[in-house]
């Protein structure tokens, strides 16, 4: 499979992907500090945060993918566009698998 996207447009979305994942490892790290210095402290909402820290920890891939696609499409690059697409949507389901199999749902 070859691709038409010129090295303007690869260097773009490796860019746009760095941001993504450094975002997400950052506020998901803040998260999960601040909650485990509140846990320690015994103050109230520390299970909270660390909560929303695994949260962003677990999102980040799946917004790394969602922003493949859209690229992707844009570029108008379908083979990509689809197989990130099909990536997303079996990332989806997995999800979906674990909260129905573990009755949470």
């Amino acid at each position: 499979m070859s691709s038409n996207r010129t090295p303007a447009q690869s260097a773009r979305l490796e860019r746009l992907i760095g941001i993504v994942l450094r975002s997400g490892v950052l506020a998901s790290s803040a998260c999960l500090s601040a909650g485990l210095l509140l846990s320690l402290a015994g103050a109230p909402g520390a299970s909270l945060l660390l909560n929303v820290g695994i949260i962003v920890l677990l999102a980040t891939p799946l917004s790394r993918v969602v922003i493949s696609t859209i690229e992707y499409v844009i570029e108008r690059d379908w083979t990509f566009a689809t197989l990130t697409f099909i990536v997303l949507l079996e990332l989806v389901a997995s999800a979906v698998a674990a909260l129905v199999f573990n009755r949470k749902l």
